[in-house]
């Protein structure tokens, strides 16, 4: 079973997005404190993270770059999750293990980007 890691500062959003995926067959651990991103990459191996941008006092962006700058986790893949559409392009110039998924989202386009990602990393 392949493991995602969702970050986001919104309860009700990282419980849709747990239901959605555990739905699918993923073993989903959400997150509302980014600050807690590095434990739980130790502890679960996740195979694909989805990350908001905006984390309350932190961002989504940053932990990203953190991720690319560690030996342990600069192969995992991430979708960054965000209401704001206009960054989408921004995140391209990441790497290839980045891709985008804006808010709302449907449900289909997560399932979709979920399984691109997973099948490229």
């Amino acid at each position: 079973m392949r493991k995602i890691i969702a970050v986001d500062d919104n309860e009700d959003i990282l419980e849709i997005i747990k239901l959605i995926l555990e739905g699918y067959n993923y073993d989903v651990v959400t997150l509302a404190d980014g600050g807690l991103l590095f434990d739980s990459i130790r502890e679960f191996k996740p195979d694909l993270i989805l990350l908001d941008i905006m984390l309350g006092n932190m961002d989504g962006r940053e932990l990203c770059k953190a991720m690319r700058e560690n030996d342990e986790t600069k192969d995992i893949p991430v979708i960054f999750v965000s209401a704001s559409h206009s960054l989408s392009e921004r995140f391209m110039a990441m790497g290839s293990n980045v891709d985008f998924l804006a808010k709302p989202f449907d449900i289909n386009e997560l399932i979709d980007k979920v399984a691109m990602s997973l099948s490229a990393a």
